[in-house]
């Protein structure tokens, strides 16, 4: 299968997580990759089928990525395929950005103290997934350049982000 995957259990409830993740304004501040500009066009918060755009670049080069909802359970599950389009045509692109939120220990929509002194606001498990077994020409665009390798460390650090992003 062409996805790699990275969980962090996260002191949040689901919902707090979910508006963070569905509010494209922040993903730019979530990413762990480099590779977001920011300037997000298009709906927030995002709904099951939206589309919206992102200022992207890798290295020197800028671009806009056009995003569509493609997964989306109310916090539960979001996920985006991104596309590069040109003059309306998708040419590359088709990989998925997935976060799958799940309650742990029978905390959901529950108030407890964990320990971490946060007055018990429940913890929820954040699995991100980045698939690219739907990408137009993966081995040139996803493997060559070395995404799969990359992209483990660089989820980890998005998901470290979305941690202090809930608790700021």
């Amino acid at each position: 299968m062409r996805a790699i995957s990275v969980s962090r259990d996260i002191v949040a409830t689901p919902r707090e997580l979910f508006d963070v993740l569905r509010d494209p304004a922040r993903h730019a501040e979530l990413d762990g990759s480099g590779m977001l500009r920011g300037r997000p066009q298009g709906p927030s918060p995002l709904g099951p089928g939206d589309r919206f755009s992102m200022g992207m670049a890798q290295g020197r080069i800028a671009y806009r990525s056009v995003n569509v909802v493609v997964e989306y359970e109310k916090d539960r599950l979001i996920a985006w395929e991104t596309w590069g389009e040109f003059r309306g045509r998708r040419l590359v692109g088709g990989q998925r950005w997935r976060y799958e939120l799940t309650p742990v220990n029978g905390t959901e929509g529950t108030e407890h103290t964990d320990g971490a002194g946060d007055g018990g606001t429940g913890t929820t498990r954040v699995t991100h997934t980045y698939d690219w077994s739907r990408a137009r020409l993966p081995r040139l665009v996803v493997e060559l350049p070395g995404f799969p390798r990359r992209m483990g460390p660089a989820m980890a650090t998005t998901l470290e982000r979305l941690a202090s992003a809930v608790r700021g």
